[in-house]
């Protein structure tokens, strides 16, 4: 029998907050259900399995990420757009380890299609519509910038800026204006 006041869309949020504590690796059924203090036999009235459970969170994280995106790219274009969007996916991550290493979970054709990350990938083209990159090599520059984002905050994450200079905050930012560099002299030509 289900534990009164639980339900799919408290139980995934508990496993977010577990996430973001003990990291998303960790996450199962069985911490989430000693968090909340019920049986695992409880959780599973509503999650299908610890795999069901991961995939909502990894849905709950790039929802979240996509609603706090859309709110900061709101009347931006161009490089205010750029570092906004950056931010965004930066303090998110810091923020929120777990869900941000959620986010990056691998989904099936379906669930991908029906999660928040097409609505990323289109947030990243209108940016990139107030530059002059050919609609050709859109793709390309998505890729670029999701790597770029990617590989940084997971770095800094991991401690990888810790022990030299100058502070990550001066390299995100010279990033970042390269990037905006780059995006506004994109390479034009046979690809």
């Amino acid at each position: 029998m289900a534990r009164a006041g639980l339900n799919r869309d408290r139980v995934i949020q508990a496993g977010a907050e577990l996430a973001d504590e003990v990291g998303f690796e960790q996450v199962t059924a069985s911490a989430l259900a000693k968090r909340l203090g019920v049986q695992v036999a409880s959780l599973y009235s509503h999650v299908k399995s610890s795999q069901d459970l991961k995939t909502g969170i990894a849905l709950l994280a790039l929802a979240e990420l996509a609603d706090r995106a859309a709110e900061a790219l709101a009347g931006r274009a161009g490089k205010d757009a750029l570092f906004a969007f950056a931010a965004v996916y930066r303090d998110y991550a810091r923020e929120h380890p777990g869900r941000y290493a959620a986010a990056r979970q691998r989904f099936d054709p379906e669930t991908a299609a029906a999660s928040a990350g097409p609505r990323h990938a289109r947030m990243m083209r209108a940016i990139l519509r107030g530059y002059d990159v050919p609609e050709a090599d859109e793709t390309h520059a998505v890729r670029l910038l999701g790597s770029v984002f990617h590989g940084f905050v997971s770095t800094e994450l991991g401690g990888g800026f810790s022990h030299s200079e100058p502070d990550p905050e001066k390299s995100w930012d010279r990033i970042l204006e390269v990037l905006d560099a780059l995006l506004d002299h994109w390479p034009q030509g046979e690809r």
